[in-house]
């Protein structure tokens, strides 16, 4: 199990950074209207204002805001206003030791599964995968609920009352979770970042593509053995898949029903108006008869 980070307060300051594609800063607004709301004082980051091609910043300037962020000892936690693509660039050059050394919050979902994988990994840290920031006006008052989790440590239980799930495999699995955008999981096999599954329940969620894409994203984790000691799986949101969840069911057994581990569908983590936010690198108990994940806290 990874270190838990300490957690919020009504006052405490918190940093806004964008590690990925480029911010429309006009829609800053949102972001710092619900950190108000939660009581929060903000740093802007210089990435939320910065352009390089498609992304926010060069990668010198979205490394620079985050490890000034991780180093500021005002900042308490660090959320990702934007996802898209680019926080695997940074990954390389990031000091994990400092971020070691200076624990704290970091959130964020979408492209930002590859740092949660390394932070996870090279700082030894929990994370947490819930909504960008900019997207806050987009999500329903149970997801804005689950911000409450850090200013306090709560174990977390998702059963029915929240989304109706379906038991892909059946079984109970006790294992820290990780996880989190399928793509972005891919991108890390390889790399000295890649995903760490053995004795792991996994979480994947996915946005906008077909099944035969989903396919070949499922084969490559499992040719790349990432899917033989897992502990059990947690599938998310897959929305705008031009398929209807018959077919994605289908293929989820396909890949996941003879491995003799529980696996269960319907979870609302991911690119949808309800996104329940968890944290990662904590241990997490998914029983697949009672259709319950239950998942320990991820702050102190």
């Amino acid at each position: 199990m990874k270190s838990t980070v300490p957690h919020l307060k009504k006052g405490d300051t918190v940093g806004l950074v964008a590690l990925s594609s480029q911010v429309e800063s006009e829609k800053l607004g949102i972001a710092i209207a619900f950190l108000e709301e939660l009581g929060l004082n903000y740093i802007i980051g210089d990435t939320i204002q910065a352009k390089h091609d498609y992304l926010a910043g060069s990668d010198e300037e979205r490394l620079a805001d985050f490890n000034e962020m991780v180093r500021n000892p005002e900042v308490k936690a660090i959320f990702c206003v934007k996802g898209g693509y680019g926080s695997a660039r940074i990954a390389e050059k990031i000091d994990y030791g400092l971020l070691e050394e200076n624990p704290k919050i970091f959130w964020g979902f979408s492209d930002l599964t590859y740092l949660h994988c390394a932070i996870n990994e090279y700082a030894s840290l929990v994370t947490f995968h819930g909504p960008l920031l900019m997207s806050v006006d987009r999500i329903d008052d149970l997801s804005k609920k689950m911000f409450l989790q850090l200013f306090s440590p709560m174990e977390l239980q998702y059963t029915e009352d929240i989304s109706s799930l379906t038991t892909i495999a059946p079984g109970v699995a006790r294992g820290e979770i990780i996880g989190g955008n399928l793509r972005r999981l891919v991108n890390t096999l390889g790399t000295k970042f890649e995903v760490r599954t053995e004795g792991r329940i996994l979480l994947i969620e996915e946005l906008g593509e077909t099944i035969p894409t989903i396919d070949a994203m499922l084969q490559q984790l499992k040719q790349a053995r990432k899917l033989e000691q897992l502990a059990g799986v947690v599938i998310g949101s897959f929305t705008q898949t031009e398929a209807d969840e018959v077919a994605l069911f289908a293929l989820m057994k396909d890949y996941f029903a003879d491995l003799g581990i529980p696996v269960v569908a319907g979870f609302k983590m991911g690119h949808d108006s309800t996104n329940i936010a968890i944290p990662l690198g904590v241990d997490a108990i998914l029983d697949a008869q009672e259709k319950v994940l239950k998942i320990l806290p991820g702050v102190h």
